[in-house]
C-alpha cells in the first residue's frame, strides 16, 4: 500500500494560520513607535486589541466561507527563490465541518472534515488518505497535529479561540498605522515570534474581517513569505451537507497517512542499520 504523509498542505508554514500552515501565535507585549507627526493628539490603537476584535467577529459566526488568493516563496539551493501562487475556497460550519480547496501552479488539493474523519485528496496524483478524528474542528485538528504532524492552512479561523492560536509565543506587537487593501480601508498590525514574523491588514469598517496575511521565515535562509488576500467573505452561506463529504472519484488510490511515531521508530531503524565508518589514521610524518 502507498503510505501518504504530508505536513505541509495546501501552504507552506503558519499560520499555520497554518494561517496557517503550524501553529505559530502566548502573551503579546505591545510595542508602538511615534507616529511621524512632531504633535502626538492621541495614542496609536491597540494592536491586540484589534485582532481580538476581529478573532471574536469570526467566532460569532455559526458558518462562513471565503476566498484567499496566496503566494509562497520557495527557496532552493544557493539562496534560489521562487514564488508560487495558489487559490484557496474555504467552507466552515461550527462546531464540525470544514472544507477547503486548494489549486494552484504546484499543489491541487482538497481536505475534508465532517465532524468523523478528516479525508485529504491530491488531485494530481488522484489519491487520498483518511483518518477517523474526534468530532469538533479544535479537536479534530489537534489531533492530526499532535499525531501526524498535519496542518492545514487557514483552519484556524474555524477554530474557537483563533486569538490564542494567532498570539501563542509573540514577542511584540506593532500598530503599523491605516493602509488600504485592494481599496478597503484597514488597520495594520505586525506581530514578532521568534522565528517568524507575520502582519495581518483588517478591515477598518463596521465589521474587522481579515483582509491581508503576510508571513516572513525570518530565520530561514532568503526569509521565505507566505502571503493571502481574503476575498469574497459570506457570513450567510448556503452550505449542503454533500460538500463536506469526500466521494472518490474513478481511478483514485487509497493511501494512509503516516504518524510522527512511525517516522521516528523508521528514522530509528535506518541509523541503527547504517554501518560505522572505521576511524582513519592520518599517516605519520617521516622524523614522528
Amino acid at each position: 500500500m502507498k503510505i501518504y504523509h504530508l505536513r505541509r498542505v495546501l501552504l507552506t508554514v503558519l499560520l499555520a494560520l497554518a494561517f496557517l500552515a503550524p501553529p505559530w501565535w502566548g502573551a503579546c507585549e505591545a510595542k508602538t513607535s511615534a507616529p511621524p507627526a512632531a504633535k502626538q493628539e492621541s495614542a496609536a490603537p491597540n494592536p491586540e486589541k484589534i485582532l481580538r476584535q476581529a478573532c471574536d467577529f469570526l467566532l460569532s459566526a455559526k458558518q462562513f466561507s471565503f476566498k484567499a488568493e496566496c503566494t509562497d516563496d520557495r527557496v532552493y539551493s544557493g539562496g534560489k527563490k521562487l514564488q508560487f501562487a495558489f487559490e484557496l475556497e474555504a467552507y466552515v460550519q461550527r462546531p464540525d465541518k470544514v472544507r477547503i480547496n486548494g489549486a494552484g501552479d504546484i499543489e491541487n488539493k482538497q481536505f475534508f472534515y465532517n465532524g468523523k474523519t478528516i479525508t485529504l485528496y491530491d488531485k494530481n496524483h488522484n489519491s487520498y488518505a483518511v483518518m477517523a478524528v474526534p468530532g469538533t474542528i479544535d479537536a479534530a485538528m489537534a489531533k492530526a497535529d499532535k499525531e501526524y504532524g498535519l496542518r492545514i492552512s487557514l483552519v484556524d479561523l474555524a477554530e474557537s479561540d483563533t486569538y490564542a492560536l494567532m498570539t501563542k509565543g509573540v514577542k511584540n506587537a506593532l500598530y503599523v498605522g491605516e493602509g488600504e487593501v485592494r481599496g478597503v480601508r484597514c488597520h495594520h498590525l505586525a506581530f514578532d515570534k521568534n522565528h517568524i514574523q507575520w502582519q495581518i491588514w483588517i478591515d477598518a469598517g463596521e465589521k474587522p474581517m481579515i483582509r491581508k496575511l503576510l508571513i516572513t521565515q525570518k530565520k530561514l535562509l532568503g526569509s521565505p513569505q507566505w502571503t493571502a488576500y481574503f476575498t469574497e467573505w459570506n457570513f450567510s452561506p448556503q452550505l449542503a451537507e454533500s460538500l463536506f463529504v469526500f466521494t472518490p472519484p474513478p481511478g483514485a488510490t487509497k493511501t494512509r497517512f503516516v504518524s510522527l511515531k512511525e517516522i521516528a521508530a523508521q528514522q530509528a531503524k535506518a541509523a541503527s542499520a547504517t554501518p560505522k565508518q572505521p576511524a582513519t589514521k592520518k599517516p605519520r610524518k617521516k622524523g614522528e
